[in-house]
Protein backbone atom coordinates (compact mmCIF):
# COMPACT_ATOMS: atom_id res chain seq x y z
CA UNK A 1 0.00 0.00 0.00
CA UNK A 2 2.71 2.34 1.07
CA UNK A 3 4.79 1.93 -2.56
CA UNK A 4 1.56 2.65 -4.67
CA UNK A 5 0.87 5.65 -2.19
CA UNK A 6 4.27 7.16 -3.11
CA UNK A 7 4.26 5.82 -7.05
CA UNK A 8 0.77 8.17 -7.06
CA UNK A 9 2.34 11.39 -5.33
CA UNK A 10 5.30 11.11 -7.61
CA UNK A 11 3.12 11.50 -11.00
CA UNK A 12 1.81 14.53 -9.65
CA UNK A 13 3.71 17.10 -11.77
CA UNK A 14 3.71 20.56 -12.02
CA UNK A 15 5.34 22.65 -14.58
CA UNK A 16 6.76 26.03 -13.05
CA UNK A 17 7.17 28.96 -15.47
CA UNK A 18 9.11 32.52 -14.68
CA UNK A 19 9.07 34.63 -17.77
CA UNK A 20 10.85 37.51 -16.27
CA UNK A 21 11.92 40.99 -18.79
CA UNK A 22 14.46 39.11 -20.23
CA UNK A 23 14.63 35.36 -19.64
CA UNK A 24 12.16 32.59 -19.35
CA UNK A 25 13.09 30.01 -16.46
CA UNK A 26 11.41 27.15 -16.01
CA UNK A 27 11.80 23.65 -14.48
CA UNK A 28 9.63 20.50 -13.13
CA UNK A 29 8.34 20.03 -9.77
CA UNK A 30 7.49 16.35 -8.91
CA UNK A 31 6.37 15.51 -5.60
CA UNK A 32 8.22 17.86 -3.42
CA UNK A 33 11.23 18.00 -5.43
CA UNK A 34 12.20 20.80 -7.58
CA UNK A 35 14.09 19.64 -10.88
CA UNK A 36 17.06 21.48 -12.31
CA UNK A 37 16.32 24.78 -14.01
CA UNK A 38 16.62 25.69 -17.19
CA UNK A 39 16.63 29.41 -19.14
CA UNK A 40 16.06 31.04 -22.13
CA UNK A 41 15.87 34.68 -23.64
CA UNK A 42 13.04 35.33 -24.86
CA UNK A 43 13.81 38.15 -26.91
CA UNK A 44 11.51 37.64 -30.96
CA UNK A 45 10.67 33.89 -29.10
CA UNK A 46 8.28 31.69 -31.49
CA UNK A 47 5.82 29.62 -31.03
CA UNK A 48 8.00 26.55 -32.31
CA UNK A 49 10.50 27.48 -29.59
CA UNK A 50 8.53 27.04 -26.66
CA UNK A 51 7.59 23.78 -28.21
CA UNK A 52 10.43 22.87 -28.97
CA UNK A 53 12.46 23.87 -25.40
CA UNK A 54 10.07 25.45 -22.32
CA UNK A 55 7.01 22.82 -23.43
CA UNK A 56 9.51 19.52 -24.37
CA UNK A 57 9.10 17.07 -22.22
CA UNK A 58 6.41 17.96 -20.29
CA UNK A 59 4.11 14.42 -20.39
CA UNK A 60 2.43 13.78 -17.45
CA UNK A 61 2.41 17.07 -16.31
CA UNK A 62 -1.02 17.96 -14.49
CA UNK A 63 -0.88 21.92 -13.60
CA UNK A 64 1.35 24.98 -15.66
CA UNK A 65 1.85 27.73 -13.08
CA UNK A 66 3.18 31.06 -14.47
CA UNK A 67 4.81 34.21 -12.87
CA UNK A 68 5.13 36.36 -15.78
CA UNK A 69 6.18 40.13 -15.69
CA UNK A 70 6.98 40.45 -19.58
CA UNK A 71 3.99 42.30 -20.78
CA UNK A 72 0.37 40.99 -22.20
CA UNK A 73 2.13 39.67 -25.74
CA UNK A 74 4.59 37.01 -24.56
CA UNK A 75 2.05 35.96 -21.86
CA UNK A 76 -0.49 35.28 -23.99
CA UNK A 77 2.12 33.32 -26.59
CA UNK A 78 3.40 31.54 -23.56
CA UNK A 79 -0.61 30.22 -22.33
CA UNK A 80 -1.94 29.67 -25.97
CA UNK A 81 1.25 27.91 -26.81
CA UNK A 82 0.96 25.60 -23.79
CA UNK A 83 -2.95 25.52 -24.10
CA UNK A 84 -2.27 23.93 -27.58
CA UNK A 85 0.54 21.30 -26.72
CA UNK A 86 -0.32 19.84 -23.91
CA UNK A 87 -3.92 20.80 -23.69
CA UNK A 88 -3.56 22.21 -20.07
CA UNK A 89 -4.67 25.98 -19.62
CA UNK A 90 -1.87 27.47 -17.52
CA UNK A 91 -2.78 29.67 -13.87
CA UNK A 92 -1.24 32.95 -14.12
CA UNK A 93 0.21 34.13 -10.48
CA UNK A 94 -0.59 36.81 -9.12
CA UNK A 95 0.06 39.22 -5.99
CA UNK A 96 -2.37 39.18 -3.38
CA UNK A 97 -2.15 40.57 0.44
CA UNK A 98 -1.75 37.05 1.64
CA UNK A 99 -0.48 33.83 0.51
CA UNK A 100 2.09 31.32 0.99
CA UNK A 101 2.66 32.72 4.92
CA UNK A 102 3.35 36.11 3.66
CA UNK A 103 1.85 39.25 3.81
CA UNK A 104 2.86 42.05 2.13
CA UNK A 105 2.27 45.69 3.75
CA UNK A 106 2.26 47.28 -0.38
CA UNK A 107 -0.64 49.77 -0.29
CA UNK A 108 -1.89 48.19 -3.44
CA UNK A 109 -0.61 44.57 -3.17
CA UNK A 110 -1.25 43.83 -7.38
CA UNK A 111 1.21 46.30 -8.09
CA UNK A 112 3.83 44.70 -6.46
CA UNK A 113 5.80 42.61 -8.95
CA UNK A 114 4.44 39.08 -9.22
CA UNK A 115 8.17 37.80 -9.36
CA UNK A 116 8.90 39.91 -5.94
CA UNK A 117 5.96 38.24 -4.35
CA UNK A 118 6.81 34.57 -4.94
CA UNK A 119 10.21 35.25 -4.12
CA UNK A 120 9.18 36.98 -0.68
CA UNK A 121 7.34 33.87 -0.45
CA UNK A 122 9.84 31.34 -1.39
CA UNK A 123 12.83 33.41 1.08
CA UNK A 124 10.21 32.78 3.82
CA UNK A 125 10.14 29.76 3.77
CA UNK A 126 13.92 29.25 3.46
CA UNK A 127 14.68 31.93 6.36
CA UNK A 128 11.71 31.73 8.73
CA UNK A 129 12.62 33.46 12.14
CA UNK A 130 15.33 35.00 11.17
CA UNK A 131 14.23 37.24 7.85
CA UNK A 132 15.31 37.56 4.96
CA UNK A 133 16.49 40.35 2.33
CA UNK A 134 15.70 38.97 -0.84
CA UNK A 135 18.08 40.28 -3.78
CA UNK A 136 17.27 39.46 -7.61
CA UNK A 137 19.79 40.34 -9.98
CA UNK A 138 18.22 40.29 -13.72
CA UNK A 139 17.61 43.10 -15.63
CA UNK A 140 16.47 45.06 -13.16
CA UNK A 141 17.47 45.02 -9.73
CA UNK A 142 14.92 43.92 -6.91
CA UNK A 143 15.65 43.99 -2.81
CA UNK A 144 13.20 42.80 -0.81
CA UNK A 145 12.65 42.34 2.81
CA UNK A 146 10.76 39.94 5.05
CA UNK A 147 10.32 39.66 8.85
CA UNK A 148 10.44 36.63 10.73
CA UNK A 149 6.48 36.62 10.79
CA UNK A 150 6.43 36.35 7.24
CA UNK A 151 5.47 40.40 6.79
CA UNK A 152 6.94 41.26 3.03
CA UNK A 153 8.28 45.25 4.85
CA UNK A 154 8.54 46.39 1.42
CA UNK A 155 11.36 46.51 -1.11
CA UNK A 156 13.06 48.71 -4.19
CA UNK A 157 13.84 48.50 -7.65
CA UNK A 158 17.11 49.70 -9.79
CA UNK A 159 19.17 49.31 -12.69
CA UNK A 160 20.83 45.64 -12.45
CA UNK A 161 24.37 46.18 -14.20
CA UNK A 162 23.95 45.75 -17.48
CA UNK A 163 21.33 47.95 -17.96
CA UNK A 164 23.66 50.75 -16.07
CA UNK A 165 25.95 50.17 -18.79
CA UNK A 166 24.22 49.86 -21.30
CA UNK A 167 21.80 53.28 -20.03
CA UNK A 168 25.75 55.03 -20.06
CA UNK A 169 26.53 54.04 -23.60
CA UNK A 170 23.18 54.96 -25.28
CA UNK A 171 23.12 58.68 -23.40
CA UNK A 172 26.63 59.92 -23.72
CA UNK A 173 28.68 60.49 -26.58
CA UNK A 174 32.16 60.53 -24.98
CA UNK A 175 31.80 57.70 -22.75
CA UNK A 176 30.50 55.51 -25.78
CA UNK A 177 32.94 56.50 -28.48
CA UNK A 178 35.67 55.13 -25.49
CA UNK A 179 34.75 52.31 -24.14
CA UNK A 180 35.26 50.13 -27.48
CA UNK A 181 36.48 47.17 -26.87
CA UNK A 182 38.71 46.60 -24.17
CA UNK A 183 36.53 44.19 -21.59
CA UNK A 184 39.14 42.52 -19.32
CA UNK A 185 37.52 42.91 -16.12
CA UNK A 186 39.86 43.24 -12.42
CA UNK A 187 39.05 45.72 -9.77
CA UNK A 188 37.28 49.16 -8.98
CA UNK A 189 39.97 51.38 -10.47
CA UNK A 190 40.22 50.03 -14.07
CA UNK A 191 42.39 50.93 -16.88
CA UNK A 192 39.85 51.49 -19.44
CA UNK A 193 36.90 52.92 -20.06
CA UNK A 194 34.95 49.52 -20.88
CA UNK A 195 36.07 48.21 -17.58
CA UNK A 196 35.44 51.11 -16.10
CA UNK A 197 31.55 50.89 -16.63
CA UNK A 198 31.29 47.18 -16.06
CA UNK A 199 33.16 47.37 -12.68
CA UNK A 200 31.39 50.66 -11.69
CA UNK A 201 28.11 48.98 -11.89
CA UNK A 202 28.91 45.74 -10.45
CA UNK A 203 30.51 47.56 -7.33
CA UNK A 204 27.89 49.98 -6.93
CA UNK A 205 25.17 47.17 -6.90
CA UNK A 206 26.98 45.40 -4.38
CA UNK A 207 27.28 48.52 -2.59
CA UNK A 208 23.44 48.81 -2.58
CA UNK A 209 23.08 45.46 -1.54
CA UNK A 210 25.70 45.25 1.40
CA UNK A 211 23.94 49.25 2.63
CA UNK A 212 20.27 46.65 2.26
CA UNK A 213 21.73 44.59 4.30
CA UNK A 214 22.90 47.32 7.37
CA UNK A 215 19.01 48.71 6.44
CA UNK A 216 17.63 45.16 6.83
CA UNK A 217 19.68 44.60 10.11
CA UNK A 218 18.42 47.70 11.92
CA UNK A 219 14.71 46.91 10.94
CA UNK A 220 14.71 43.04 12.11
CA UNK A 221 17.08 44.09 14.92
CA UNK A 222 18.84 40.96 14.06
CA UNK A 223 21.09 40.25 10.98
CA UNK A 224 18.58 38.80 7.89
CA UNK A 225 19.34 36.12 5.88
CA UNK A 226 21.12 37.30 2.64
CA UNK A 227 19.04 35.53 -0.36
CA UNK A 228 20.78 36.04 -3.39
CA UNK A 229 18.98 35.02 -7.08
CA UNK A 230 18.37 35.74 -10.65
CA UNK A 231 20.59 35.79 -13.65
CA UNK A 232 23.62 38.64 -13.03
CA UNK A 233 23.73 37.09 -9.28
CA UNK A 234 26.97 35.48 -10.11
CA UNK A 235 28.64 38.68 -11.10
CA UNK A 236 27.58 40.52 -7.94
CA UNK A 237 28.00 37.26 -5.57
CA UNK A 238 32.05 38.15 -5.10
CA UNK A 239 31.92 41.49 -4.50
CA UNK A 240 29.10 41.45 -1.55
CA UNK A 241 30.51 41.34 1.97
CA UNK A 242 29.38 39.31 4.78
CA UNK A 243 27.61 35.76 4.44
CA UNK A 244 24.85 35.44 1.88
CA UNK A 245 23.04 32.03 0.30
CA UNK A 246 22.80 31.74 -3.23
CA UNK A 247 18.91 30.06 -4.42
CA UNK A 248 18.90 30.45 -8.09
CA UNK A 249 15.24 28.69 -8.51
CA UNK A 250 14.10 30.99 -5.55
CA UNK A 251 11.08 32.27 -7.72
CA UNK A 252 10.00 28.28 -9.40
CA UNK A 253 10.17 27.62 -5.41
CA UNK A 254 8.05 30.73 -4.41
CA UNK A 255 5.67 30.38 -7.48
CA UNK A 256 4.72 26.62 -6.09
CA UNK A 257 4.45 27.40 -2.52
CA UNK A 258 2.10 30.32 -3.97
CA UNK A 259 -0.27 27.66 -5.20
CA UNK A 260 -0.37 25.63 -2.70
CA UNK A 261 2.55 22.72 -3.57
CA UNK A 262 5.17 21.43 -0.78
CA UNK A 263 8.70 22.31 -1.85
CA UNK A 264 11.55 20.83 0.15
Amino acid sequence: MKKRQDTQYDETRALLVDIGNTRIKWAVLRGERLGRQSALEHAGITRQELQRRVLRGTRGISRILVCSVAGQRLTRLFSATARQTTGITPELVTSVRTAGGVTTRYGEPWKLGTDRFVAAIGAYQIARARGACVIDAGTALTIDLVDGDGVHLGGAILPGPELMVSSLLKQTSGISRRARGGAGGGGLFARNTRDALEQGARFATAAVIDRAVSEAQRLLRRPPLLLLTGGGADEIIPLVQGSWVSVPELVLRGIALRAGLPVK
